[in-house]
């Protein structure tokens, strides 16, 4: 790695024509992000399905040749040493953010190598969180999984970050929700560099009907349940983002440009239930998933759903799931060595 360090201080290299994807991938990183992207280029890199590297080319880059091991199981190989990355885009691939140390200290040093020479580094799937780690996402409006928000704002606080968005991609920094906004951010790419042309025809043999834009709203079902409007979609999640307050049902209403009273109306309308109500549910819920996978105190818990005392939370949650936070979370630590019954538990809750 020193030596690549060396030689990158040498004249620029000039960018190739071709569009060029450097993959870094985590310790058991998302198959589903890699695969969906890497097929967006060699499907739009050759016509119809030769899968040539005509119009671009990747290589998974790597401090090591050893196997690197999915979350489900799958190993790759990487097929690069670190080179200099001016040639490319480089893809950090994410995945299972439970693993301790990802990426190991001389990819954290290639990746800041990589921006400080102003190469253009994309966050997929959680890969975003490695970036974030590494210092090298502030400025940039990180698009993360609905389910990872909350993650990502509690380890990085001073970062802006979109729950709402399939991906975000600007000129030096890109990132994803993971899935199949994967092939969306690709798909970005190709237009971009290569050709419409280049992207339907990924696309078509993808059997994907439309690339979605960085504008559209990621697939989701808060509540379990499924709502087709647009405003009520937006109104939730806007409540994810203040679990722990500071925004109110008037406030709420005027952010999807509606009245109170309009508000109140669509989601009797179609949630069926009032505005309050959705919120309350919604921060038990996110207490529900805290206390069965964390140690916090039952009032810190309490106090980062919105509620001031543990009194009132508990009576709330009780009411709500027929239990308290301290049986709840009992039953998670009697059930640890039975995940199967912890499933179960989980599915009959929603």
């Amino acid at each position: 790695m020193e030596r690549s360090v060396q030689s990158l201080s040498s004249e620029a290299v000039p960018r190739p024509r071709r569009l060029r994807i450097g993959f870094v991938l985590a310790r058991s990183f998302t198959l589903s992000a890699f695969a969906l992207f890497v097929d967006t280029l060699r499907l739009a890199s050759d016509q119809l399905d030769r899968s040539g590297r005509v119009l671009a080319d990747w290589q998974v880059l790597g401090s090591t040749r050893h196997l690197i091991t999915s979350s489900c199981g799958v190993q790759v190989a990487p097929t690069s040493d670190f080179v200099d990355p001016r040639q490319f885009y480089i893809a950090v691939v994410g995945g299972l953010l439970t693993v301790e140390q990802p990426v190991d200290h001389e990819t954290i040093r290639f990746l800041k190598l990589t921006a400080s020479k102003g190469v253009p580094l994309l966050g997929l799937c959680t890969g975003s969180f490695i970036l974030a780690e590494a210092g090298l996402m502030k400025g940039h409006e990180t698009c993360v999984s609905w389910l990872h928000f909350h993650e990502f704002r509690e380890r990085f606080p001073d970062h802006d970050v979109r729950p709402d968005r399939l991906f975000n991609l600007e000129r030096k920094r890109g990132s994803c929700a993971g899935g199949s906004s994967a092939a969306d951010l690709a798909a970005a790419l190709v237009r971009r560099h290569i050709s419409r042309d280049a992207e339907r025809n990924a696309l078509e043999v993808l059997q994907i009907e439309k690339a979605r834009s960085q504008f559209d709203i990621q697939t989701r079902q808060p509540l379990c349940e499924h709502f087709n409007d647009s405003r009520v979609a937006a109104a939730l999640i806007t409540m994810e983002q203040h679990l722990e307050g500071g925004i109110t049902i008037d406030g709420l209403a005027a952010s999807v440009g509606l009245s109170r009273r309009q508000l109140e109306r669509l989601f009797t309308e179609k949630a069926r239930m009032s505005p309050a109500l959705a919120f309350r549910r919604l921060r038990l819920d996110r207490a529900r998933q805290i206390l069965l996978t964390s140690k916090k105190p039952i009032i810190e818990v309490a106090l980062d759903v919105g509620f001031v005392n543990t009194s009132h939370f508990t009576k709330e949650f009780r009411r709500t799931y027929g239990t308290t936070p301290a049986e709840i979370r009992d039953s998670a630590a009697r059930n640890r060595e039975a995940p199967g019954e912890t499933a179960l538990y989980e599915m009959r809750s929603i």
